[in-house]
């Protein structure tokens, strides 16, 4: 008997379909993987194989059990690990785990056997909340209090999205932990490497399955997909005289705490500078102190011009921001956010009107002028969150882990419009856990323990650590870190 089966399952979301006539199947103790982009339909099936939502046809199975009729039961015999929710924030990580283990009727002292391996790696920190945590240690986290009641099937929902790769890695070296004591797993991921470790893979696109194979037949397969060609990028690093961003000696301390502790670098007029680390380096912290969100504890620095410590508020008019959680307010139009953005800048009303017209003819969505955002593929609204980022023209754009989450065909669109922005003379300071970006860059810095430990182009950074690529210089540098 299969741990999972799916026979022609379909669901409607009003006039979208999310699936359509999906059917396979899922061995025992088997990694499985579900791919595709944003949109695809991954998590409506989570969610109806987890018992959260039911399908309007076709019926489902997991552990022989059916999703609609016997979905008490399934829910005991299953952990699910969403990605947009898994933990709360204010508890800490003991009454999280203490919370999951009551929900199901058990307690952390009878599932400790088989969470140990990763609870125990996190269990120094049992009182602290798990809003401060760093991100590998809230999936470890998440993970654990997924697990503590032993579960048979492990529905795993993008769980490592917007996680340094090191996190990654060990991540899924749990997973194949738990495959050796026979939990059946299902996995959805956008990274590639991640892809390779399941046994198969199911490729979903418009609700559709597209195909079913090992990981090296679907990505070969798909290859246009999820193999685009590499971008061609002009050095113009020649170019590049002016310094936007200088730091001198920077310094972050939380008490006795040095999340920032002493970097000094210089960014250049129109380049594409990455700033990389592993979660908890301390780039986060940085970033904050260049944007004028906080104040360095000592140092000096100066942001197209503008003091850090003394001139913050000025920063904040001249330059652009994007992260991956919050760029576009969701519920107004698309004119709405670009109106919105530009008058927040200070921007006229005429100029926005022309400007507005342009871009979305430049972006090929003049027909969605009043479209609501959120009716927008996850691809559309990156484009547009990054455009409106730069409305204004800023002297430096930062792109906090723009892309995170998203397949790499998208991907590859989205930095053709970061090369478009540098031409143009803006700089573009951007983090990101995708290496195969990190490549694009003109310089990278690495951050470990508060420290920048590598700073060069890539090229130079693979020649002076002997690395044959970017992500094994940053596992390289990123391992050697000390400090929780």
């Amino acid at each position: 008997m299969n741990a999972i089966e799916v026979s022609h399952i379909t669901k409607h979301y009003g006039k979208v379909c999310a699936l359509d006539n999906v059917s396979f199947s899922v061995q025992k103790g088997e990694v499985f993987g579900l791919i595709g982009p944003d949109g695809a339909g991954k998590t409506t099936l989570f969610r109806i194989l987890a018992t959260l939502l039911l399908p309007e046809q076709g019926k489902a199975s997991v552990d022989g059990f059916d999703t609609v009729s016997q979905m008490a039961v399934i829910r005991k015999r299953v952990g699910y690990m969403p990605g947009k929710f898994s933990l709360y924030q204010d508890l800490t990580v003991e009454e999280n785990l203490s919370f999951f283990a009551t929900l199901f009727g058990t307690t952390i002292a009878e599932g400790y056997d088989l969470i140990k391996p990763i609870y125990s790696q996190i269990e120094a920190f049992k009182d602290r909340k798990a809003g401060k945590l760093s991100g590998g240690m809230k999936q470890k986290l998440a993970l654990s209090c997924s697990l503590v009641h032993k579960p048979s099937v492990l529905f795993l929902d993008e769980p490592t999205t917007g996680v340094d790769p090191v996190s990654r890695k060990e991540f899924w070296d749990m997973l194949g932990t738990l495959k050796s004591q026979g939990i059946t797993i299902i996995a959805a991921t956008p990274y590639l490497d991640e892809v390779r470790r399941c046994e198969r893979v199911a490729f979903l696109d418009h609700g559709c399955v597209r195909g079913i194979d090992t990981p090296e037949i679907i990505l070969d397969r798909f290859k246009d997909i999820f193999n685009p060609p590499g971008i061609e990028h002009q050095d113009i690093i020649e170019m590049k005289d002016e310094n936007v961003i200088v730091v001198e000696h920077l310094v972050k301390a939380f008490g006795s705490f040095h999340a920032v502790d002493d970097i000094s670098f210089s960014v250049r007029k129109g380049e594409i500078f990455g700033f990389l680390g592993a979660n908890g380096a301390g780039k986060t912290t940085a970033m904050r102190m260049l944007t004028g969100l906080s104040q360095p504890t000592s140092g000096n620095g100066k942001v197209v011009g503008y003091d850090i410590s003394t001139e913050y508020e000025e920063i904040k008019k001249n330059i652009g921001y994007m992260s991956q959680k919050f760029s576009l307010y969701e519920d107004l139009t698309v004119a709405e956010n670009i109106r919105l953005f530009a008058g927040i800048y200070g921007m006229k009303d005429q100029e926005i009107k022309c400007k507005t017209d342009e871009l979305l003819k430049r972006l090929k969505m003049t027909d969605h002028h009043d479209t609501i955002v959120k009716s927008l593929p996850l691809g559309w609204k990156q484009k547009l969150a990054f455009s409106v980022s730069i409305f204004h023209e800023p002297g430096v754009v930062f792109l906090d882990e723009p892309t995170g989450g998203v397949d790499p065909a998208t991907r590859r669109q989205f930095w053709e419009l970061i090369y478009d922005a540098a031409k143009r003379g803006i700089t573009v300071f951007v983090t990101t856990h995708y290496m195969d970006e990190a490549e694009y860059c003109d310089r990278i810095s690495i951050m470990v323990d508060g420290k920048i430990k590598g700073m060069g182009t890539p090229e130079e950074l693979k020649h002076q650590f002997n690395q044959p690529d970017m992500d094994h210089v940053f596992t390289y540098l990123a391992r050697q870190a000390v400090r929780n």
